[in-house]
């Protein structure tokens, strides 16, 4: 259990769910985490129950408070080497035509912006030190077309094409840059979203039979390929989003 010994490892969005989840994984593996999250009280939580944790506050739509993330990152343990830019928001689950313009920018500057704002300034500290890992959380939503939710689809598509433009321009610096993309993943963001329906029960179980393998992933599953593509395991894996959907895109 240490792939990761010794990395300093950013992590957005790791005061829950995923987020969380990917931060105790990383921690079990070796790395010094930052937990980085605009929610303090939860953030310091996940962080003082790791090995080597750190708490950052941050608000990944604002460049200032990103880019302070990173600066505060790299004064406190010398260098980056993995930043797994993780924060994301569901917003609204309307059609097109009933959606809102303020739903639009909310959920495009959290899933969009924050990742741009984060390789933006998280890379130029690989920069300087020849070498690292940025990992993008993107969907099969980006992948394969879901109705009523066209920020979200649309911030999700455009993360998986940045993940791979950034590939390409910092692969002869030896910095690798990935997106993950999940299927639905038991959390507490989409419980609110099953919670929020009309009828819970039946967009639950629409939810289940969703892919070909039963169930739903947990969290857990999530960390494990986070951790792979993270790890020197796939030192020349660089531009790939993964999908982790139990068959779905193949189906």
């Amino acid at each position: 259990m240490d792939r990761l010994k010794g990395k300093v490892a950013v992590i957005t969005g790791a005061a829950s769910g995923l987020g969380r989840a990917c931060a105790e994984r990383f921690a079990q593996e070796g790395a010094r985490v930052v937990v980085a999250d605009i929610q303090e009280e939860a953030g310091q939580q996940v962080a003082q129950a790791l090995p080597e944790g750190w708490f950052v506050k941050v608000d990944v739509t604002d460049p200032a408070s990103v880019e302070a993330m990173i600066a505060q990152t790299v004064q406190h343990y010398g260098r980056l080497d993995i930043l797994f830019n993780n924060a994301g928001i569901m917003g609204e689950h309307t059609a097109t035509d009933e959606s809102t313009l303020e739903n639009w920018r909310k959920v495009l500057a959290v899933n969009l912006d924050g990742v741009y704002f984060g390789m933006k300034y998280g890379i130029a500290a690989m920069l300087a030190q020849e070498g690292g890992v940025v990992l993008n959380m993107a969907s099969i939503v980006g992948m394969v077309a879901f109705a009523k939710n066209p920020p979200y689809s649309a911030s999700k598509a455009a993360v998986i094409q940045l993940t791979r433009a950034a590939a390409i321009e910092y692969a002869d610096r030896r910095i690798r840059v990935n997106a993950l993309c999940p299927t639905v993943v038991q959390t507490p963001l989409l419980e609110n979203f099953i919670q929020s329906s009309p009828d819970p029960e039946d967009r639950r179980q629409r939810i289940e039979n969703l892919n070909p393998m039963p169930g739903m992933p947990t969290p857990e599953d999530i960390a494990a390929a986070a951790v792979f593509l993270a790890s020197d395991e796939a030192a020349f894996i660089t531009g790939v989003a993964l999908p982790i959907d139990g068959g779905y895109t193949a189906s």
